[in-house]
């Protein structure tokens, strides 16, 4: 036998280190080019002999090398790890007891361009011999709104021995994804990461793509993704709260951003009663958002493709954002559709409460378990009766909008069910715990009702005041 053949072929790209180079010796594993690392969080068992990799072909943002076929006699027993009876302490303490949870995932809001954040979490990986029925379950969860753009958290904390990923199952994961699931994610935040993964990183990076790399971003505290975010409160599980305050002591726990002082010009970041008090609001609409649905309203702007999905500049709609709040008059008919859309979302997001109310969160997210014939009637009594009157107003307003959205479905690609998916989450959430995603499904499917039926829902304007004439 030819003692090139002997072992699988070398990687494409530049060696991880001298070792690896181009020796004749199998390759090391990654513990071995340490001496103090405690148990590793995933399996590197591939790594100390390496598996048949496919052909030579560009999959998505990786590159794999040529598939020789292996030499049965030199299938051997796996040698036992020098680092068995070790493992990563910090990880395994307080970690949540993933059986009674059901969520694989959790919706965690939108970001600072109205993003849809997901968090998925170390803590709840089942054992290895389900892990592949969960992430197909996750993927499945979330299909539904990568279609937009969207932020994924991985929580590191809570990893055990019994369900740590090899390095092959991250790979053959990620290949299951379709290109949207690619494309469209913006970032991926890794929170509270182990020198381990840095490693991992290092090793498959000379296949990546650049444009894939940039997307990962290491996170160290919760302080600092909530600032990443733009969430002035994220509702995470105790143990990463107290894991993240034994690691950052000096910072304090769930620490919050300062809260606006109120001033009477604001728009953003207070509650729709405040703005009707304090500005000229004609019907109960805030100015700002007359003016965003007027310049959205125009031909040419209306129908402009994928209106509301794609995300506008950050920068120009924060400095949009702090104009308002200080009572400067905002012109803005030279300013790009998609950041007019998303200061239009922004609105929504930073309510101090969100405009269908807290009051109304139970009885939306039990949509779905509505009778078909009953639904009609529940939604046009929900929003009649139990929204207040400024709510009521503003909600019809951008629900008179949004259909005319709609029909411009042809030209934008917004149809009613891809615009329910984008205002849902900034119409309502929870004022107590994370919306998860079963929770997300009805009320997206709620807005999405009322969009499709807003004619028999507004057939009577409940709140037109009759007036007295003596």
């Amino acid at each position: 036998m030819d003692a090139n053949s002997r072992f699988p072929a070398r990687l494409p790209g530049p060696a991880i280190s001298s070792i690896v180079g181009n020796s004749d010796e199998p390759l090391p594993s990654l513990s071995d080019l340490h001496d103090c690392e405690p148990k590793l969080e995933f399996d590197d068992t591939e790594l100390l002999t390496p598996t048949p990799l496919e052909k030579d072909v560009m999959v998505g943002d990786f590159v794999l090398a040529d598939d020789p076929f292996p030499d049965p006699e030199l299938e051997t027993e796996e040698p036992p790890n020098p680092l068995e009876d070790d493992f990563e302490d910090q990880l395994r303490e307080q970690s949540e007891n993933s059986q009674g949870n059901k969520n694989k995932c959790d919706f965690l809001g939108t970001d600072k361009q109205g993003r849809h954040i997901f968090g998925i979490y170390a803590s709840r990986f089942p054992e290895k011999s389900q892990l592949e029925g969960f992430v197909r379950q996750v993927i499945k969860e979330i299909e539904p709104f990568v279609e937009n753009d969207y932020i994924l958290v991985y929580f590191h904390q809570g990893l055990k021995e019994d369900n740590k990923p090899s390095a092959q199952f991250l790979w053959n994961s990620y290949k299951e994804l379709d290109r949207n699931f690619r494309k469209n994610l913006k970032t991926l935040y890794v929170v509270h990461p182990t020198w381990f993964i840095r490693v991992i990183w290092n090793f498959f990076s000379p296949f990546i793509s650049d444009k894939f790399r940039k997307k990962l971003v290491y996170i160290s505290s919760l302080d600092e993704l909530r600032q990443a975010l733009g969430l002035n409160k994220l509702k995470l599980p105790d143990t990463i709260c107290d894991f993240d305050h034994k690691l950052n002591p000096s910072r304090g726990r769930a620490s919050q951003p300062a809260t606006p002082n109120g001033r009477p010009t604001m728009q953003f970041g207070v509650t729709l009663k405040f703005i009707v008090m304090h500005s000229p609001c004609l019907n109960s609409i805030p100015p700002i958002v007359r003016k965003c649905v007027d310049s959205l309203s125009i031909t040419g702007v209306i129908d402009t493709e994928g209106i509301f999905r794609r995300s506008g500049n950050h920068g120009e709609i924060m400095a949009l954002k702090e104009r308002v709040n200080r009572g400067e008059d905002v012109d803005l008919s030279n300013v790009n559709v998609h950041v007019i859309a998303g200061l239009l979302k922004s609105f929504l997001r930073d309510l101090a409460e969100p405009l269908l109310t807290f009051e109304l969160y139970d009885d939306v997210t039990k949509f779905l378990d509505w009778p078909k014939e009953e639904r009609s009637r529940n939604v046009t009594q929900l929003i009649r009766e139990k929204l207040p009157e400024e709510n009521y107003e503003l909600f019809k307003y951008i629900v008179d909008f949004l259909v005319r959205v709609v029909d411009c479905a042809d030209l934008n690609k917004m149809t009613s069910s891809n615009l329910a998916i984008v205002f849902g989450p900034n119409f309502l959430w929870s004022g107590r715990t994370n919306t998860s995603l079963e929770e997300i499904a009805p009320i997206n499917a709620f807005v999405d009702f009322v969009l499709q039926n807003h004619k028999a829902i507004y057939l009577i304007d409940v709140n037109q005041r009759t007036v007295n004439v003596d």
